[in-house]
């Protein structure tokens, strides 16, 4: 299974949530998902959501990025 305009399996397997998903959701679950529309918002841990933030900014900058904890 390829996956859809949903989800999409990552490099180790897991399936991964698209934007278009979680926008259908409609707020942040403050799960630190990795396509995630609104910011990372509901993350309770600060420095996580900072975290989260900021590689956001290095993936949208082309970069690849090497971590897989945001699932």
């Amino acid at each position: 299974m390829q996956g859809s305009e949903d989800y999409y399996f990552d490099e180790n397997g897991y399936v991964v949530f698209t934007e278009h998903y979680l926008s259908k959701r409609g707020f942040c679950c403050g799960n630190g998902c990795r396509h995630c529309p609104y910011d990372y918002e509901n993350v309770a841990n600060e420095a996580r959501r900072e975290e989260l933030r900021a590689s956001r900014s290095v993936e949208a900058d082309g970069a690849y990025r090497t971590d897989s904890s945001n699932q």
